[in-house]
């Protein structure tokens, strides 16, 4: 009987889609009734919900293979946040699954790291606010407006080189949004800048917190991502992609079997990384609050 019910699970994706399902209604009840909570609780849950939306996203990118793909981008591509279409996070974060490219500044698109040529064109504010963004204190106040501000760079540049090959993933987005735009201002009453505060930039902070150290250079590409041994409330926040050494060495196994896979093979994930390894967040903080956590000029490229 137990080995039926693993065998559901696995073969219709049971836990994601009921979770997912519990995040759109959780999501919907925290919207319409945003105005009988405390602001703090507000926006902890929040950035929860919003993180967790992200963590769905980045799931069925990978996993769910047994659901088809259609289906399965349907079931998270609601733009909840607002503001990343998930094709472009789709294309973007498949790109940053080479792993002989990890860490790269130009071919890995989630880098943290500049060319030495780039960073020495670079002026002393863009230096400076780089550098401070190496720190955790700074990554979560700021690193969610410097991150928007960077897709926008981007994709203003496109357009007016004249690539307009987003155009159609923009005009999908915004009609997307404008459903969602519609409850949660017209139907909520929630002004759109609480949503802003309340909703986006928590969730943004989540994720922020997440990447801060998932990866450094080092010569091998195994020993650039980073295990960090959560609790449970951050394992679900993420879906164990704290866990990001298994999930780029398996990056189809559904986020459910994470975990276990770890803890079966512990010893040989964390030799496989040379021990790049945090006991959980609370470490990480400790560590990096105020330090930063490496120099962002890349020791090579």
């Amino acid at each position: 009987m137990k080995s039926r019910l693993a065998f559901l699970c696995l073969r219709y994706e049971a836990p994601t889609i009921a979770l997912a399902l519990l995040l759109y209604a959780a999501w919907a009840a925290l919207v319409y009734w945003h105005a009988a909570l405390p602001a703090a609780l507000l926006f902890a849950l929040g950035g929860c919900l919003g993180q967790l939306h992200s963590s769905l996203q980045h799931e069925a990118i990978h996993a769910m293979r047994h659901v088809p793909r259609p289906l399965r981008w349907a079931l998270v591509w609601p733009p909840l946040m607002l503001w990343l279409p998930f094709r472009l996070y789709h294309d973007s974060h498949n790109a940053h699954h080479v792993n002989f490219h990890l860490t790269h500044p130009q071919k890995d698109t989630e880098s943290a790291y500049h060319s030495a040529s780039a960073w020495q064109s670079y002026g002393f504010l863009r230096r400076t606010v780089l550098a401070a963004n190496q720190t955790l204190a700074f990554r979560l106040v700021a690193g969610p407006w410097l991150y928007l501000g960077k897709l926008l760079r981007a994709e203003l540049g496109r357009a007016a080189a004249g690539d307009f090959a987003h155009a159609r993933i923009w005009v999908g987005h915004a009609l997307g949004t404008a459903p969602i735009l519609f409850y949660i201002t017209a139907v909520s009453g929630m002004p759109l800048l609480d949503y802003l505060l309340y909703f986006i930039y928590p969730s943004m902070m989540l994720g922020a917190l997440r990447s801060f150290t998932e990866h450094r250079w080092d010569d091998s590409p195994h020993e650039r991502v980073a295990i960090v041994e959560s609790n449970a409330l951050f394992g679900l926040l993420y879906l164990y992609n704290n866990l990001h050494h298994v999930h780029h060495r398996c990056p189809t196994m559904p986020w459910y079997l994470l975990p276990g896979h770890f803890r079966r093979n512990r010893a040989a994930v964390l030799e496989a990384n040379g021990h790049f390894y945090y006991r959980g967040y609370a470490q990480i903080l400790q560590r990096y609050l105020l330090r930063p956590v490496f120099r962002p000029v890349h020791p090579q490229w």
